[in-house]
């Protein structure tokens, strides 16, 4: 389990009625240029301070939904100061303490972490100097629309030790969306610091072992990268075209509960420009338009609960079986909900959480649903969990376990749907749950 490095709030409640079946949103990748100009000056003129705010001041008429910021390190306060987006992750500091990572936007999050880098190196420039690595935080775009969204900036320089560290450090990013972020759908932007053109580069790692699409490849190139080796695609900067290729990149894919669909790109230099016309960074700004659907067969609820325990989701299981209905549901729990287990009708068994507590068991007759529950949480040492649970089925029955409290909300299927399996977090005890509905 990773260590989690960012104070946590209560997920927010879900409405029993029929959640918004699609919707829209766009996101911005944009490297700041923020480390202190006695360091660098990024060849951009101008004072780094009055081109820090005139960059917070068109985030925040643009009000672009999700912004992904690199190099966010010492004039971070002007940053913020002339930005006006609801949520915005807290600084890490600036040189040599920071990541120059940070996250503004129109939606909420939870379990927001920062992962230095395992490999970096010093061959071309000091990107050991500072703590570089990814971000990761689960994004709320909707009720049951969540995405893992990571910010990135990968080591620089084409010395053949910084080529190695980079391939390090996409691989390292690909490796955590593995495993915390199985069955989710994924948004990865950033500052890569690659590209297809370049030998040793893997820019490739996310569409090959995760299943991502490069929106710059499907949308501009046609599906189909610039050969390794071949000639670079220099841009410009701001950029008259697309057609060239920058190190600042965005991969995306959908879930078997979301789809996910990148409509439009560009880079969009020419939105961030100085009044004389000047460029206010070194580096051109990625806008990408997303468009999402609910799943046909298969959908999630807004979960809830604490950000402890390792994560967990049946989602992926799911997708592999066709109209999952569930047969049983067992419910173990005492002082706090323990465990939840939910047998389908074609045998498959879910479970998560500890052994302790006692167990009940709710059997389902022929068409019968699970679809409502009521989850309620609290805090033990220190730290939120699910007391209690109850589920009610089609015809009125209900399980539960555990111990109510007074911060409770309800989860219910829409009409034709039903609770199929799980998805959040847990260890000896339940820490979080929510619920995949699958349509009957």
């Amino acid at each position: 389990m990773l260590p989690l490095l960012w104070t946590t709030f209560l997920l927010p409640s879900s409405a029993l009625a029929a959640p918004t079946p699609s919707g829209t949103f766009d996101i911005l990748s944009f490297n700041v240029a923020g480390l202190p100009a006695i360091l660098n000056s990024n060849d951009v003129p101008g004072d780094k301070t009055t081109n820090t705010a005139s960059i917070g001041q068109k985030f925040a008429s643009y009000n672009f939904s999700l912004i992904h910021v690199q190099e966010d390190f010492n004039y971070h306060a002007t940053l913020y100061a002339n930005d006006n987006h609801p949520y915005r992750t807290a600084t890490s500091g600036g040189v040599p303490f920071g990541d120059g990572l940070n996250t503004l936007s129109n939606f909420d999050w939870v379990d927001f972490e920062r992962t230095k880098w395992g490999v970096c190196s010093d061959a071309s420039s000091a990107d050991c100097l500072t703590p570089k690595g990814f971000t990761f935080m689960r994004v709320r775009v909707s009720e049951g629309v969540w995405i893992d969204a990571y910010n990135l900036h990968a080591d620089a320089g084409i010395e053949a030790e910084d080529i190695t560290a980079r391939a390090a450090n996409l691989r390292q990013v690909s490796s955590h969306i593995s495993t915390y972020s199985a069955g989710n759908p994924v948004l990865v932007f950033g500052d890569t610091n690659s590209r297809y053109t370049r030998v040793g580069d893997i820019p490739t790692v996310f569409s090959t072992d995760n299943g991502m699409t490069d929106v710059w490849v499907q949308l501009v190139k046609s599906g189909t990268p610039p050969a390794s080796g071949s000639a670079a695609l220099v841009c410009d900067n701001p950029s008259n075209t697309t057609e060239c290729e920058i190190v600042d990149k965005v991969w995306y894919r959908g879930s078997p509960a979301l789809q996910l669909n990148a409509t439009s790109f560009e880079y969009a230099g020419k939105m961030f420009l100085q009044a004389n016309g000047s460029v206010l960074s070194d580096h051109d700004p990625v806008l990408v338009d997303f468009s999402w659907t609910l799943g046909k067969s298969l959908r999630v609820s807004d979960p809830y609960g604490g950000p402890h325990g390792d994560f967990y989701n049946d989602l992926s299981a799911l997708a592999d079986i066709s109209s999952p209905k569930a047969a049983s549901i067992t419910l173990r729990g005492g002082n706090r909900l323990d465990t939840v287990s939910l047998t389908l009708s074609s045998g498959e068994t879910f479970t998560h959480g500890g052994t302790g507590g006692t167990a009940t068991t709710l059997t389902l007759t022929e068409g019968e649903r699970l679809v409502s529950a009521t989850i309620c949480q609290g805090k033990y040492n220190d730290q939120t969990r699910v007391f209690y649970m109850e589920v009610v089925s089609s015809a009125g029955r209900t399980v539960s376990a555990g111990t109510r409290t007074s911060d409770c909300v309800g989860r219910s299927a829409e009409q034709g749907w039903g609770i199929v399996g799980f998805g959040g977090r847990s260890g000896d005890e339940v820490d979080r749950v929510g619920f995949v509905y699958g349509k009957v």
